[in-house]
């Protein structure tokens, strides 16, 4: 497997142990995936999903009933009113762009009820002082305002109770990953709690849950606990690894058209957007992500139970609820960061013999290396990993379109730490 055969044979019965520790999380994660599947079959049945749907659109794309059908087969598949699936939105945060600025207006106040929000929606915000700045939405005139995680890292209802009861709240953000800040991922009943409260307090709010790496992790989604929309990315869970671009919003009708028109002009709004040639991976990737996510997430079980027997902190353990793709793990040093990362890219179908060095994404306000050996460029559901150089130094990995390559890359990054002797001494 790796080249030294005593290495490799004491290596393979570890990972042969931790196979047969984990396999009850791996039936769990395999009956989800068994729903999932079913409702998204159910969806494309009713639908009728047909031949003529696989090909795209030019021009304007007016009239494209292979977008309109998939549109209504996202719709059915989230428990939405209506979806607006597109080519044209390139990211999860693009989307989450999308729904702030079709619902919110100045001198409105949008409240992010689940602390720091990712990194690349900060710009989108804009900066902490509120004044403006580059189109974001301090610069027209939108408040914000953050509700910080209990001490316990939940949602904090009392502070959120207190904040919903003063100002001009327009929207409450709910995102169900925990990013880049440490957080751990909220389950949907956590979502639904808090969405309740929102009705309570400010039944005219509009909420709006950031659903990226959470699609297909459980039985229900966002708009099933009370969301009037929720966004995301196709290359990431829903694109099923074939999606090479695009994003989705799904929710109220009315809400995703406001989305819709500010994506393309009021008066267009979803009437028009070509597909070009994605509409085919699109229905294909829809189909194949409930099966690719659940490949994903047990191979971050895998992960997370052989850095735990090696001495690693991990979030979340192996055997916690899962509810997004997300793998956290501690590792100490920017070392022991880099050469994870590096061992995750060396393990990888593309770009295997590219060496990984910390570089200033754009959206990001520390340097960032990225281990991404993959067929669509910064896909999530394909295996990836991620760290800011910063402390505490974590990586963040993530995805695994075969649990067999899961467990080869998580694997191979042990044996890189082992072998620079930066493992825990045991």
């Amino acid at each position: 497997m790796f080249g030294d055969m005593s290495e490799d044979r004491r290596w393979a019965e570890l990972a042969d142990e931790i196979d047969r520790q984990i396999e009850p999380q791996k039936r769990q994660i395999d009956d989800i995936a068994f729903s999932n599947q079913i409702k998204v079959l159910e969806a494309f049945r009713h639908h009728r999903v047909s031949d003529v749907h696989l090909r795209g659109s030019t021009g304007y794309g007016y009239h494209d009933a292979g977008r309109e059908t998939l549109e209504s087969v996202y719709a059915r598949v989230f428990r939405a009113e209506a979806a607006l699936v597109r080519p044209q939105i390139i990211s999860g945060t693009h989307a989450l762009a999308l729904a702030f600025f079709a619902v919110l207006r100045p001198g409105d106040t949008l409240i992010y009820a689940t602390g720091e929000p990712y990194d690349t929606l900060r710009p989108v915000i804009g900066p902490p002082a509120g004044e403006g700045g580059k189109g974001s939405l301090a610069e027209w005139g939108v408040r914000y305002d953050q509700v910080e995680r209990t001490p316990e890292d939940g949602i904090d209802l009392e502070s959120l109770r207190r904040r919903l009861n003063r100002g001009r709240v327009r929207a409450v953000a709910l995102q169900r990953s925990g990013g880049y800040s440490g957080h751990r991922a909220l389950t949907i009943d956590e979502l639904e709690e808090a969405i309740r409260l929102v009705r309570e307090c400010r039944p005219e709010a509009v909420v709006v849950v950031d659903n990226c790496y959470g699609e297909f992790t459980e039985l229900r989604e966002p708009v099933e606990a009370g969301a009037d929309l929720v966004a995301g990315s196709l290359i990431k869970n829903p694109g099923g690894g074939l999606a090479p671009t695009g994003g989705y919003v799904a929710g109220k009708r009315s809400l995703v058209e406001l989305v819709a028109c500010r994506l393309t002009a009021p008066g267009i709004g979803s009437e028009a957007g070509p597909t070009g040639d994605v509409l085919r991976l699109f229905f294909q990737g829809l189909y194949l992500a409930p099966h690719a996510v659940a490949q994903a997430v047990k191979s971050a079980v895998f992960g997370a139970a052989l850095f735990e027997r090696l001495g690693l902190p991990v979030q979340p353990r192996w055997d916690q609820r899962r509810t997004d793709l997300v793998q956290r793990f501690d590792l100490g040093s920017p070392e022991a960061v880099l050469a994870f990362c590096r061992a995750i890219q060396e393990a990888s179908p593309v770009d295997a013999h590219v060496v990984p060095e910390p570089w200033t994404m754009p959206g990001y306000g520390d340097p960032v290396v990225m281990a991404a050996g993959t067929f669509i460029q910064g896909a999530s559901l394909e295996l990836s990993a991620d760290a800011p150089i910063r402390p505490p130094y974590r990586v963040f990995a993530q995805g695994g379109l075969t649990y067999e390559h899961g467990r080869f890359a998580y694997l191979s990054a042990a044996r890189a730490l082992d072998a620079a002797g930066l493992l825990p001494r045991r």
